[in-house]
């Protein structure tokens, strides 16, 4: 990681190739070209002014996310955890979205950047052990002054950059050595899947090609004496009921062009929610997981993580964001 004083360098080098994206928003593929300054609202269904859903500790990730020894086991003290922020809007909106109150219905309370700087810091301050950025992009001009101000007053545990994988590689470009940390879904690999479920035929072609970015930045997973995540990339996989064909095109995608120097998380948590297409009203079979397992162990990575099979049922799974505590995480305390 650079010290913070080159971070903010870099956050203003980034601030200034982007500013004519306030007036013509293409900071995603979509390129709405909206004036979101004036209120105006592309794909998104955000305008400039950042919304949060939810801002707190999380313990459902990648244990070096995390911190946990195992997905969804909190220590005893409750101390650790990722540093969550979740942003209201998206701009892919898959049919199945289990976040989709924030996702599609778009719920979540405005704040200023100095207030995010400051939930940022006052996160730091409870032992999180980085800051998780989940679906940024659309908000990156108001974020990076947000992170610049949270730099200036003492931010320096590791940035997440949490996202659907649907991103522009010139984009992701400008954050290089702002983020420590890429954590990108990479959900098709044909047109037709990505048309249908995300109306993102070109999401293969832009996945790909933002995940080298992402590569190129941050080229090997780097983890500390406690096996937390100090540098990297993990990219997510989430297997879809029915459609083995596109994890294995997938699997083998990301073993040709960015193993071994990456984490690969295979998840089984699929659950049919909001607008899932009746072929996908299932959860995944364990033939369906084991197939896909046996074909990423003949891969090489430097992590591969899997999810035990009964997280399918898991309440965490499908967060109520009109709660304060929408994962439930005090219930286990």
């Amino acid at each position: 990681m650079i010290n913070p004083e080159e971070k903010i360098k870099r956050i203003d080098r980034a601030l200034k190739s982007l500013a004519s994206q306030a007036k013509d928003c293409r900071l995603c593929p979509r390129d709405c070209g909206v004036n979101r300054l004036a209120g105006e609202t592309g794909y998104c269904g955000e305008t400039l002014t950042l919304r949060i859903a939810y801002c707190g500790p999380h313990f459902g990730e990648e244990p070096v996310i995390s911190g946990c020894q195992d997905y969804f086991q909190q220590q005893e003290q409750q101390l650790g955890g990722s540093g969550t922020i979740f942003f209201t809007g998206c701009n892919l909106r898959c049919l199945y979205c289990q976040n989709y109150q924030i996702s599609w219905l778009n719920q979540g309370e405005s704040v200023d950047e100095i207030t995010l700087a400051q939930k940022m810091l006052q996160l730091q301050a409870e032992g999180v052990f980085n800051i998780n950025l989940v679906t940024p992009t659309h908000f990156l001009l108001p974020l990076l002054k947000s992170l610049r101000l949270a730099y200036q007053q003492g931010l320096k545990i590791p940035i997440v950059y949490n996202s659907s994988g649907y991103e522009k590689a010139e984009v992701i470009s400008l954050l290089d050595q702002i983020i420590d940390i890429y954590l990108p879904d990479f959900k098709y690999a044909s047109p037709s899947l990505g048309q249908k479920l995300s109306r993102a035929p070109d999401y293969f072609q832009f996945a790909a090609s933002a995940l080298r970015e992402m590569k190129n930045q941050q080229p090997y997973l780097r983890l500390d004496k406690n096996n937390l995540a100090r540098q990297g990339l993990i990219c997510r996989h989430l297997i879809l009921p029915g459609y083995l064909d596109n994890t294995r095109t997938i699997i083998n995608w990301l073993a040709t062009h960015l193993a071994p120097d990456i984490g690969l998380s295979l998840m089984s948590q699929y659950r049919p929610c909001f607008k899932a297409p009746t072929e996908l009203n299932r959860t995944l079979t364990p033939e369906e997981y084991q197939e896909a397992i046996n074909w990423a162990e003949k891969e090489p990575w430097e992590i591969l993580f899997l999810q035990p099979l009964k997280f399918s049922s898991e309440e965490h799974l499908l967060p109520d964001f009109n709660l304060p505590d929408p994962f439930g995480w005090q219930k286990q305390k």
